[in-house]
């Protein structure tokens, strides 16, 4: 009997210690879907891709990566975290096609380069939050430093500008966590994330114009929300081609507040 009750306690001992591991498992899993880098794949060729999250568990945050999927629109964006003498290229090949566009900056961005900015305002662009600092903001988690690091950014703007900055955030790098898009949300701001880019930011290591449109055109989809480096020689050179191809396949270009419809359409 004593040795039947020391294998039943053994026993027990186990299934604690399994249900222990599963916990702790699940706990972990459970951290990691509320924090990490946007990403996503492209399991068929002319459809959107699939994300971290999907657009409606994003619309509750008021963020977005894809627009409406039936219709053939483009949302053109660009982050700029310094600047190398490509936007004014990029600027005139926009203007050339009228096509809008957003472009996410640092705070530094603007100090540096304001007529840049008062240029993108006047011909029609968006000018979004990147930040001040182009931190991890995933790893911020009180609300004074989250709020910093974008009101920094509106005071420069409005300086430089004359008007408040347009509710509109990327973070850096993609690297968010679901705190951070709902203290964005309560500061007013539209998260905007995206469905289309490729490995342009590499300043020693550009990709070839082959490259360039094998990744932009083969992997267009309707509503794609399309994200390019201002840093980049190869968007600098082939931009206008690129706008060029796009329309001669149909799709329009469109600002991205069209992204954020009135709750009751967007969560239908």
């Amino acid at each position: 009997m004593e040795q039947s009750y020391r294998v039943r306690m053994a026993g027990i001992g186990i299934f604690l210690l399994l249900t222990l591991a599963v916990g702790t498992w699940f706990a972990k899993e459970d951290e990691l879907a509320q924090t990490g880098s946007w990403g996503l794949s492209f399991p068929n060729a002319g459809a959107s891709p699939v994300g971290n999250a999907t657009a409606r568990e994003l619309a509750v945050l008021d963020a977005a990566f894809v627009g409406n999927t039936e219709e053939k629109t483009l949302y053109l964006t660009f982050d700029a975290g310094y600047e190398n003498g490509h936007t004014q290229t990029i600027l005139d090949a926009l203007a050339k096609h009228n096509a809008p566009a957003a472009f996410f900056v640092v705070g530094t961005y603007i100090e540096q380069n304001p007529a840049l900015i008062r240029r993108m305002v006047e011909e029609g662009h968006t000018v979004g939050n990147h930040s001040w600092h182009h931190w991890d903001m995933g790893q911020i988690s009180d609300r004074k430093s989250f709020s910093k690091e974008l009101e920094d950014v509106e005071k420069a703007y409005e300086s430089t500008v004359g008007s408040p900055m347009p509710k509109f955030y990327r973070p850096p790098r993609g690297i968010y966590s679901e705190r951070n898009l709902q203290m964005a949300k309560e500061l007013g701001y539209k998260t905007v994330f995206w469905s289309l880019a490729y490995v342009d930011w590499k300043q020693d290591e550009q990709p070839s114009r082959e490259e360039a449109f094998e990744k932009l055109l083969g992997r267009v989809h309707p509503g794609a929300v399309v994200l390019l480096h201002s840093t980049s020689a190869t968007n600098a050179e082939i931009l206008d081609e690129l706008l060029t191809r796009w329309e001669e396949l149909g799709y329009r270009f469109a600002p991205i507040t069209d992204l954020f419809p009135p709750k009751a359409d967007c969560l239908s």
